[in-house]
């Protein structure tokens, strides 16, 4: 076992791997990624974490970080597409994992617009859709946003997508409403799913900002993922020129197929979120003294410390195994869906423990903790609850739907 990956680091120090990595899962990825990872870790400590308590009390977004990000080249790290890095699953969600463990806004941010956003344009657009705009995307230009929940439909969205849509000539006229869409507040992209009038499947749309009709309204008193800039969106005659119509986007099966890729993500920004709770609690139990000696050295406080490092563990490995099937091209939706209702689960359990451990101070922003406690519930019920994943599972396992 290497030393940087057991002991607390240092307040000036930014170390090659995390010592939440206790079985040094980095070392599965090449060197050039590793470096990447490096790279990443060292922005996010030196750039985000001494300002990200004060953008999550004002519920406001740090815009002047976007250059910083982009320059690491992580947006759509995944993907093949044009101008995309192609870095392959697993280190996109090492990376994932990585700036979920410094701020799960954070991490969620990038997780709409590289994954959700690029990603439906890379899955379900055409070539030459591909080539419009993922570039810029890439190099975040172009910053996305994904409007597929609605204000009175959520997990049973594939059923009762209400925003439709109507083919007029050459355009075709929107009309409906979204909810809890992250990035929307300020995005120049946001890729719209709504219903053809005319067939009644779904269909994709990529919406540009200030176009007449499309109206965003920022979601405000969340008590999650605060710095994440949510926003309802109205619809009101819209139109969209057929060139924005996503090509390959046919029914809501291309829409399923985009979440079950980000759905990964999630499990690994989870991770994330689990990991940054756990480092803050250990840190805090070398540094805080009761009784004439240092906390780490109760048996409670250790008992708690192991089944967070556990919970952490098992979650990495599992996403590890699945990551690797998805760069085979053997991910199925099963698999996503077990890695997210386990790693999200194992997530909440984490940061209550972290909580405990700090005690009072717990809910104070000043150790963090507490704002991983807050954001891991919006993290537990995105991208498909953990009953709709368990369901998806069941129904592998079974042969039998219990979806009623």
């Amino acid at each position: 076992m290497s030393t940087s990956a057991s002991r607390p680091p240092q307040d000036d120090d930014v170390r090659d791997a995390p010592f939440s990595d206790f079985l040094d899962f980095e070392q599965l990825l090449a060197q050039q990624d590793r470096e990447l990872l490096s790279r990443t870790r060292a922005f996010l400590t030196r750039e985000v974490e001494p300002i990200i308590n004060d953008y999550w009390t004002r519920a406001e977004f740090p815009h002047e970080l976007v250059p910083g990000l982009a320059g690491l080249g992580i947006a759509g790290l995944a993907h093949d597409g044009p101008g995309c890095p192609d870095r392959g699953a697993l280190v996109g969600g090492m990376v994932a994992m990585e700036l979920s463990r410094i701020d799960p806004s954070i991490g969620t941010f990038i997780g709409v617009h590289g994954g959700l956003a690029m990603g439906s344009i890379r899955h379900c657009g055409s070539p030459e859709q591909q080539e419009r705009w993922l570039p810029a995307m890439a190099r975040m230009e172009l910053i996305g946003a994904f409007g597929l929940t609605e204000p009175d439909v959520g997990s049973a969205i594939s059923m009762g997508l209400a925003t439709s849509a109507r083919r007029d000539g050459d355009a075709w006229i929107l009309n409906g409403r979204k909810k809890w869409i992250g990035n929307a507040a300020f995005a120049d992209l946001t890729i719209i799913w709504a219903r053809d009038e005319g067939d009644g499947e779904v269909k994709g749309f990529v919406v540009e900002k200030d176009t007449p009709g499309f109206v965003t309204t920022k979601q405000e008193d969340k008590i999650a993922l605060r710095v994440v800039q949510n926003a309802e969106i109205e619809l009101t005659d819209v139109r969209v020129p057929e060139e924005n119509r996503l090509q390959e986007a046919h029914s809501f099966a291309d829409t399923a197929r985009v979440l079950t890729l980000t759905r990964m993500d999630v499990a690994w920004q989870a991770t994330g979120c689990a990991r940054g709770a756990y480092e803050h609690a250990l840190r805090y139990t070398t540094e805080r003294e009761q009784f004439g000696r240092s906390i780490g050295s109760f048996q409670l406080v250790q008992d708690l410390l192991v089944k967070m490092l556990a919970n952490v563990t098992a979650s990495t490995a599992m996403n590890v195994r699945a990551s690797q099937l998805q760069d085979a091209g053997q991910l199925r939706d099963e698999h996503a869906s077990l890695c997210k209702v386990h790693s999200t689960v194992r997530m909440r359990e984490a940061v209550g423990w972290a909580r405990e451990v700090l005690g009072g101070n717990g809910i104070l922003l000043e150790h963090h903790v507490g704002r991983f406690v807050a954001d891991a519930e919006a993290i537990y019920s995105y991208e498909g609850t953990r009953e709709v994943n368990t369901l998806i599972v069941g129904r592998a396992i079974t042969g039998e739907s219990a979806f009623t």
